[in-house]
């Protein structure tokens, strides 16, 4: 276990390497990348722009640049916006970060639990009219835009219905933290979760609803059938821990996807200042410090993600844990 363990470290430390060294080059040694006119501004004189080369490192060699740049991410914690002259990368980050936690952890929690129930029903009774409507129903959740969603959930919440007794605990648009009132990070949350989870309740219960359909014909399946185990115990414990795998193959992406700045427009529609929003500002500015940060931030939560699913399949399937 402990070599495993030292293996997949071994792994993220190269991954994150990689990926480091791939974006600073896309920004840096690209031709016509260079940010120097950028931070200097419109018109600026040889003299300046000579003077911010000076200050920012850019006439430096690009291996002193790049050491320089994760030195101040990841030890000092002192790298600067480019964009907005002073103000520290990491810090924002930092900030960003439970915003875009919370709102994929709570999201997260609502499909699985969802999908897993609309999946498991609809393979038990499939080929009926429950089976179909369910199926329908994911499907009509998968068809509809998160923002288009998230614009009717305020609509109805925020504006037309807020004064009735329905919706009249629906806080304003934004972010409570949790330390400073759990109950109004909950409401603050609720309607962005669900807006969230419809995409995916959709996307998991089909793929559950078929795994378990395909799994109900395979050999242990009958054996446990013959055994006179009811059906309702085949379907769950046997079926729906062998059928889990390619769900938690998707989840593990999907969730890291999310973390990584994935619910921009669930951000943006609900007013929430995660890392997805503090990223597409970055962008919009090519701001190259904390569009760099953002990428380290999204690519950690996408190795360890993928390091936890590695897990989760050993307790899943006896094949993975046999070494087979």
């Amino acid at each position: 276990m402990l070599k495993a363990l030292l293996q997949r470290f071994g792994q993220t430390v190269f991954v994150l390497f990689g990926i480091s060294v791939l974006v600073f080059l896309v920004f840096f040694a690209t031709p016509g990348a260079d940010p120097t006119s950028r931070i200097a501004g419109k018109n600026a004189s040889p003299e300046t722009i000579a003077k911010v080369r000076q200050e920012y490192g850019f006439d430096r060699p690009l291996p002193v640049q790049y050491t320089t740049m994760m030195k101040k991410l990841f030890i000092t914690q002192d790298l600067t916006s480019y964009a907005n002259r002073g103000e520290k990368v990491v810090p924002e980050l930092i900030k960003a970060a439970p915003v875009t936690l919370s709102l994929a952890t709570g999201g997260a929690v609502i499909w699985v639990v969802a999908s897993i129930l609309m999946g498991t029903v609809a393979a038990a009774f499939r080929g009926t009219w429950i089976d179909r409507t369910l199926m329908a129903v994911g499907l009509v959740g998968i068809s509809i835009p998160v923002f288009w969603l998230g614009q009717v959930a305020n609509l109805i919440t925020q504006a037309r219905y807020h004064d009735t007794w329905l919706f009249s605990w629906v806080p304003a648009l934004g972010y409570v933290p949790f330390a400073e009132s759990p109950v109004g990070w909950f409401k603050a949350l609720i309607i962005p979760w669900c807006t969230l989870a419809v995409l995916f309740i959709g996307v998991y219960a089909r793929v559950l609803r078929s795994d378990l359909v395909t799994v109900s014909g395979e050999d242990f399946m009958r054996t446990a059938r013959a055994k006179g185990l009811s059906p309702t115990r085949v379907l769950l414990v046997h079926g729906l821990r062998t059928s889990m795998i390619t769900f938690v193959s998707l989840f593990g992406m999907d969730f890291a996807q999310l973390i990584g700045g994935g619910a921009l427009l669930t951000e943006v529609v609900f007013g929430l200042q995660g890392v997805g929003r503090l990223t597409y500002q970055a962008l919009s500015a090519l701001d190259l410090p904390l569009i760099m940060a953002s990428v380290m931030y999204s690519a950690v939560f996408v190795v360890l993600a993928n390091a936890l699913v590695d897990v989760i399949y050993i307790f899943l399937d006896p094949r993975v844990r046999d070494g087979r």
